[in-house]
């Protein structure tokens, strides 16, 4: 049973990944669908990695401070490593207070 839904699973994402290129054979001019193409990496990767930043740590509060950092480094246009990094060490340090209160 398990091998059907990895099965089903790789054929749905070859489908996805080859239709377009099937059926789309010229360059893509429309400049809101250039666009909307642009932006999707974006959005898919922060649909995964929101839900994932709520439930990693054993608080919501030291969640949502990481989340604030990481937001305020990334708006300051540091390096990946360090807002991941500045993410880490603030959730370990209000995990870390908020286990003393």
């Amino acid at each position: 049973m398990i091998y059907t839904y990895i099965f089903v699973m790789a054929g749905v994402t070859y489908l996805i990944r080859m239709l377009p290129l099937t059926f789309v054979k010229k360059k893509i001019t429309n400049v809101r669908i250039r666009s909307f193409l642009y932006y999707i990496p974006y959005a898919c990767l922060a649909a995964m990695t929101f839900p994932a930043i709520l439930y990693a740590t054993s608080s919501s509060i030291a969640a949502f401070c990481g989340f604030v950092v990481a937001v305020f480094m990334g708006l300051k246009r540091k390096s990946l490593i360090i807002v991941a990094l500045s993410a880490c060490t603030v959730v370990f340090i209000v995990e870390r207070i908020l286990e003393i209160l």
